[in-house]
């Protein structure tokens, strides 16, 4: 049986899975949707501090916003695929 308590641990365990995995994949490319504004993010993952990435982007859903470094609440993430050097490359999205 679940209560409230067990849920929030889960969730927190959850939470801090994410950032791990943030954290070992610094270096490599990574695909972001947020709900948030600009909703897309490509680009690298350049360091990991409590959980906020910082990202050095590639592409957004804005291309004048392209080129910067993004700082990315890691629980704002939606759905995200990191580049592992195994499997589908993240392609490169221009124009």
């Amino acid at each position: 049986m679940t209560n409230d308590r067990s849920i929030g641990a889960i969730n927190t365990i959850r939470d801090e899975g994410i950032v791990e995995h943030f954290r070992r994949s610094i270096g490599r490319r990574v695909f972001i949707l947020t709900e948030a504004f600009p909703f897309m993010f490509v680009g690298k993952i350049k360091a990991v501090n409590n959980d906020m990435a910082l990202l050095a982007v590639e592409t957004t859903s804005v291309p004048a916003l392209e080129g910067k470094e993004w700082t990315v609440h890691i629980h704002s993430i939606d759905v995200f695929y990191i580049e592992t050097g195994i499997g589908a490359k993240i392609p490169e999205l221009k124009d």
